[in-house]
C-alpha cells in the first residue's frame, strides 16, 4: 500500500490514519484564487429580467407549468420535473412571467434553449415555506422527493439531479460518501469561500446525505492550498463522524474519479459509475443546497459564483440569482470594458470563452473570467504534433491522447471508442502541456458529440426498425385473422352445402316411397274391385282375382311401412330464420370490434403522448384509422336495419 501513496502524504504525520494514494498525470498550473478569495461572499445583482433555462441540469427539461402574464412568488415552482432524471425550477423572486421561448444559454456553441423570462417586481416576496427541522421523521422516500422538487442538482459538475444520485435503492450498498471540496481548476474560490463561511450548514446537509445513503464512511476531500477552508471543515466536523482528508494541490484532482482514488485507493472501472464501486461523491456546494432545502424550506434559487480577471475592479464570490445575465454580474463586479479581453465561463482548463454576455448564470456557473488580452491571450496557432508523448504522461485518466486525437481528426470514431474516448473528462491537462499548441479537448468534444449523435440516430432507427417490424407483424396477423375468418366461412358454406344436399335426398327418397305406396294402393283397390266382380258373376277367375288382390295389398303395405320408416329416421325441419338475420349479426360482432380496437388505439396514444415517445404520431394516426373505420361499420348497421324494416 505504501507505494500506492503519494510523497506529500508520507510526509505527513498521521499519515497511516488517514492515507491518500495518488492518481497518474496531472499538472500544476499557476492558480490565481488570491485575487478572488480575499473579501467574504458579497450578494450579487438585482437584474432587470431574470433568464430561467428549462434545461440548467443533466437530464430531462424541466416541464413549465406557468404561462406568460402569470404572477409568482419567490420560491414558486415554475417548471416540474419531466422523467426520471430531472430536476425542478423556481422564480429566484417575485415578479412576473414575460416570456417563455428560446434564449441563448450558456454553451460552447452558443445555442438556445427554452427559457422562461421573469421581470422581478423588487418586492421579493416569499411563497410558503415548508422547513424540515428534524429530516430523520420525514424518511428517505420523501426526503428524495423533496429534494427533487426542491430543484437540487450537483452545483460542482454536470449539474446531475442530487435526487437521482442519493436514490440507489436497497441493493447497493455505500461504503464511501466522498464530499467534493478539491476546487483544483484555476482562479475557481466558490467553494473556497463557502467552505469558511458557511462550514456549519455544509455539515448538516452532509449529515442529510449520510441519512439517505448510509455509507461506512464519510471523507471530505480539499487540497492543501485552502488552510482557512480546513480549518473552518475541522471546527464544524469536530462532533460527527465526518473525516476531512487533506489531499495535495495537483490539476485536476477534483476530478470524480481522481478523488475517489486519492482517499479510497479505488479506481472506477472504464464505463462504469462510482456508485458501482460502493462510493458516492457530492459538491460541497450541493451538499449547502440540501440543508437549504430541507432545515430552511428554500428551493434552489442562487448559486455561489466567483468574477475574477484583471478586467474587473470588485473580483470576488457574489450569492447570484439563477437566470441573472452575466453583463449584470460583470457590471455588478465593475467590469472594465476597455480591458476585457476575453470572457471565460468557467475556469481557464475546462471553461469556455463567452462571446454573448446575455446569457444566464445557471446552476452549474461557478466562476466568469473577465480577463484582459495580457492575462489570457489568444492560443497560439495549431502546428503539427511532434509525437513528445507529453500529454499522455499528464493524463489522469491513463488514456492516449495522441491516439485519440488522430482518430478524432480522422473522424475513425470506432477506435476512438475502443481506446476509451468516453473516459475522458476533459480536464484540459493534454491541452496544457501540448508545446505544439493542439486543442485537443476540442477534438475529443467533437468526437464525443458525434458519437452521441451517431448512438442516438441508431437508437432512433432501431425504434423505428421495431415499430415497423411490429406494425408488419400486426398486419400479418390480421392478415392471418382474415383469412381464418374466411376459411372458416367457407367450411361453413361448405356444410351447409353438404346439409341441404343431404336434406334434397332425402326429400326425394320420401316423395319416391309416397308414390310407390299411391300406385301399390291404386293397384290394390283396383284388383280388390276386379276380383269382386269376378265372384259376382261367377267367373272361371275370380279366385285368381281374389289371389292377385291380396298380394298387391301385401306390396301396398311393404311400401307404407318404407315411408313410415323413412319419416321417422328424416331430422326434424329447422324453423326458417328471417332473411338478413345473419348479416345483420355479423355487422353487430363487426361493430364492436371495430369499438374495442379504436379504444385500445387511443389509450395507447394518450400514454405515448404522456410520455413524449417517439411513435405518439403514429400511434394518433392509427386511432384515427380506427375511428373512421368504426363509424363506417356503424353506418352500414343502420342501413342494414333500416333495409329489414321493423320486425
Amino acid at each position: 500500500m505504501r507505494a500506492n501513496l503519494s510523497l506529500f502524504q508520507r510526509l505527513l504525520p498521521g499519515a497511516r490514519r488517514a492515507p491518500v494514494y495518488d492518481f497518474p498525470g496531472g499538472v500544476h498550473p499557476a492558480e490565481h484564487k488570491t485575487v478572488s478569495n480575499r473579501t467574504p461572499i458579497a450578494p450579487g445583482p438585482r437584474p432587470a429580467q431574470l433568464v430561467l433555462p428549462l434545461n440548467m441540469h443533466l437530464g430531462a427539461p424541466a416541464r413549465p407549468i406557468v404561462a406568460v402574464g402569470d404572477r409568482v412568488l419567490k420560491g414558486q415552482m415554475l417548471a416540474e420535473p419531466a422523467g426520471a432524471v430531472s430536476a425542478a425550477l423556481h422564480a429566484p423572486t417575485s415578479g412576473t412571467v414575460v416570456a417563455l421561448g428560446p434564449r441563448p444559454i450558456q454553451h460552447p456553441s452558443g445555442m438556445d434553449a427554452l427559457c422562461i423570462v421573469l421581470e422581478p417586481d423588487g418586492e421579493d416576496r416569499w411563497a410558503e415555506r415548508r422547513p424540515v427541522a428534524d429530516h430523520t421523521r420525514l424518511g428517505p422516500g420523501k426526503l428524495i422527493a423533496l429534494l427533487r422538487d426542491a430543484g437540487v442538482a450537483g452545483l460542482g459538475g454536470a449539474g446531475f439531479p442530487t435526487s437521482v444520485k442519493v436514490n440507489l435503492g436497497d441493493h447497493q450498498r455505500v461504503e464511501q460518501l466522498i464530499i467534493n471540496a478539491v476546487e483544483c481548476e484555476p482562479y475557481i474560490t466558490a467553494d473556497d469561500r463557502l467552505m469558511r463561511e458557511r462550514a456549519d450548514e455544509i455539515v448538516l446537509g452532509i449529515q442529510i446525505l449520510q441519512y439517505l445513503l448510509n455509507p461506512h464512511d464519510t471523507l471530505i476531500g480539499i487540497e492543501d492550498n485552502k488552510p482557512e477552508a480546513i480549518a473552518a471543515l475541522r471546527a464544524a466536523c469536530a462532533d460527527s463522524d465526518v473525516e476531512v482528508r487533506v489531499v495535495p494541490t495537483k490539476y485536476p484532482s477534483g476530478g470524480e474519479k481522481q478523488l475517489i482514488q486519492l482517499l479510497t485507493g479505488k479506481e472506477v472501472p472504464s464505463g462504469s459509475i462510482p456508485a458501482q464501486c460502493g462510493v458516492v461523491c457530492q459538491n460541497v456546494g450541493t451538499a449547502w443546497a440540501v440543508k437549504r432545502a430541507v432545515h430552511d424550506g428554500e428551493p434552489l434559487l442562487s448559486r455561489i459564483t466567483t468574477v475574477t480577471g484583471d478586467a474587473v475592479a470588485r473580483p470576488g464570490n457574489y450569492e447570484v440569482w439563477l437566470g441573472t445575465p452575466v453583463a449584470d454580474l460583470l457590471h455588478h463586479a465593475g467590469v472594465d470594458k476597455e480591458r476585457l479581453g476575453r470572457l471565460v465561463m468557467g475556469g481557464p482548463m475546462m471553461g469556455f470563452t463567452l462571446h454573448d454576455p446575455s446569457v444566464p448564470v445557471v446552476k452549474t456557473s461557478n466562476c466568469v473570467i473577465a480577463a484582459s488580452a495580457e492575462e489570457l491571450p489568444e492560443p497560439p496557432p495549431e502546428q503539427a504534433c511532434i509525437r513528445c508523448g507529453a500529454c499522455a504522461e499528464v493524463c489522469p485518466a491513463n488514456l492516449l491522447p495522441q491516439q485519440l486525437y488522430w482518430y478524432a481528426k480522422t473522424d475513425d470514431f470506432e477506435r476512438a471508442q475502443h481506446h476509451n474516448l468516453m473516459d475522458c473528462i476533459e480536464c484540459g491537462a493534454c491541452a496544457y502541456v501540448c508545446p505544439s499548441h493542439i486543442p485537443l479537448v476540442q477534438y475529443y468534444r467533437y468526437a464525443k458529440g458525434e458519437i452521441r449523435t451517431q448512438t442516438a440516430e441508431q437508437i432512433k432507427a432501431d425504434r423505428a426498425r421495431e415499430r415497423f417490424e411490429a406494425r408488419q407483424a400486426r398486419l400479418e396477423r390480421e392478415q392471418a385473422e382474415k383469412e381464418a375468418r374466411r376459411r372458416a366461412r367457407l367450411e361453413a358454406n361448405r356444410k351447409k352445402q353438404e346439409a341441404a344436399t343431404d336434406s334434397g335426398a332425402g326429400d326425394e327418397k320420401l316423395a319416391a316411397l309416397k308414390k310407390e305406396v299411391g300406385q301399390a294402393s291404386s293397384a290394390y283397390k283396383a284388383a280388390v274391385k276386379a276380383a269382386k266382380t269376378a265372384e259376382a258373376q261367377e267367373a272361371d277367375n275370380a279366385a285368381e282375382l281374389r289371389a292377385r288382390a291380396d298380394s298387391l295389398k301385401a306390396e301396398a303395405d311393404r311400401a307404407k311401412a318404407a315411408l313410415r320408416d323413412a319419416k321417422a329416421a328424416a331430422p326434424a325441419a329447422a324453423p326458417a330464420a328471417p332473411a338478413g338475420s345473419s348479416a345483420l349479426a355479423g355487422l353487430k360482432k363487426a361493430v364492436g370490434e371495430a369499438s374495442s380496437a379504436y379504444k385500445a388505439a387511443v389509450k395507447a396514444a394518450k400514454t405515448a403522448e404522456a410520455e413524449e415517445a417517439d411513435d405518439a404520431a403514429d400511434l394518433r394516426a392509427r386511432a384515427d384509422q380506427l375511428k373512421a373505420e368504426a363509424d363506417r361499420l356503424k353506418a352500414e348497421l343502420r342501413d342494414a336495419k333500416a333495409a329489414q324494416g321493423p320486425a
